[in-house]
């Protein structure tokens, strides 16, 4: 039995940290990061990369001093996204990526794209250019189910656009179904995916069964067991087209306790340990380094962290938090349910 691993230091390819007060509270969370994708989706959202470089600047001030964590920022594509923007943002070192929300798929997407064709010219000079296509992958069609809306969007939107953008790289965040998967793993070089914590561990009776838990819920939402299984499966498999991406969401309970609440499981504390019993239970630790270190390095064309870190199993669980405050809110801390014998710490 395993008691001890070291990993280079892994990246976050999804991370929402907010701003304001919430940045400020849930950033230190994340510092423990080498890199992390950082979602535009602000109020305003952020479009332009003069606004992405003042963010970045935004969470560089938020990190404790000694962080090593860099922030990768993104712009958020609308239907007026001006090409040259796109390309100047990402050749000057401001974007690594330009992040497509359907309009109205989830939290702040209302300025999101309302019809691909709007925005093909963006995503010519982005393939030409090798800018990553960060694609949240759900159609907003209300005749369609909550549950189907994934399949639906790669059939619908997801394979026509990158059949008509060749060259085109694409990455397929949070995926959550088996046929999400599925598509992964036959889209090529220029198509990865990214798989959350929580989609690993919760199913939709983690929401529903027994009465509504809101800190389970989130976009996109959890769906069966079988393909909770699927993606377990292809986290632990070491194959390069899967990474983690956490889409790590704090919301304050004010706004998630609502008879309409807010979407997003903040995992930023606890994630290493989770995915650490995750690969555990899975026989795949020695994989883990590959999902949560080495893949998203290698599809975005950076170099590895060179720092490392160390899980520890230990007899006693680890103590995170169950919540913290962000200015005069509180926001939950997701609940894997299940005791965390994995403990980070430094290598």
């Amino acid at each position: 039995m395993t008691d001890s691993i070291v990993l280079r230091r892994p990246d976050d390819w999804h991370l929402h940290l907010r701003d304001g007060a919430m940045l400020a509270a849930v950033a230190p969370f994340s510092a423990g990061f080498g890199r992390a994708i950082i979602m535009p989706n602000l109020v305003p959202p952020v479009v332009t990369g003069a606004q992405a470089a003042a963010y970045r600047d935004r969470i560089r001030a938020a990190l404790p001093e000694s962080a090593a964590f860099r922030p990768q920022m993104t712009l958020y594509l609308t239907d007026t996204t001006e090409p040259d923007d796109v390309v100047a943002a990402h050749r000057d070192g401001i974007i690594a990526a330009v992040k497509l929300y359907p309009a109205g798929a989830t939290t702040n997407s209302a300025s999101g794209v309302t019809d691909v064709d709007r925005v093909r010219p963006v995503l010519e000079a982005m393939a030409e250019a090798g800018i990553p296509l960060c694609v949240h992958g759900e159609v907003t069609d209300p005749a369609v189910d909550i549950f189907d809306r994934e399949a639906v969007f790669i059939d619908r939107v997801l394979d026509p656009l990158r059949r008509r953008t060749p060259g085109l790289r694409v990455v397929m965040e949070h995926i959550t179904t088996a046929e999400g998967v599925a598509y992964a793993r036959a889209g090529g070089r220029d198509l990865g995916a990214t798989i959350t914590t929580h989609h690993l561990v919760i199913n939709r009776n983690a929401i529903l069964a027994g009465g509504i838990r809101p800190h389970y819920y989130c976009l996109p939402v959890a769906k069966r067991e079988t393909h909770r299984l699927a993606l377990r499966e292809a986290a632990t498999s070491g194959e390069a087209r899967f990474f983690l991406g956490t889409d790590s969401a704090p919301h304050p309970d004010s706004a998630k306790l609502q008879p309409c609440g807010c979407a997003g499981c903040f995992t930023a504390p606890n994630t290493m340990s989770i995915l650490a019993q995750v690969f555990d239970d899975d026989g795949a630790l020695d994989r883990l380094e590959a999902f949560a270190s080495l893949n998203g390095a290698a599809f975005y064309g950076v170099a590895p962290n060179e720092d490392r870190i160390r899980l520890t199993r230990r007899e006693t669980p680890a103590d995170y938090p169950t919540s913290i405050a962000a200015g005069d809110e509180v926001v939950t801390v997701f609940d894997p349910g299940f005791p965390l014998y994995w403990h980070l710490e430094d290598a």
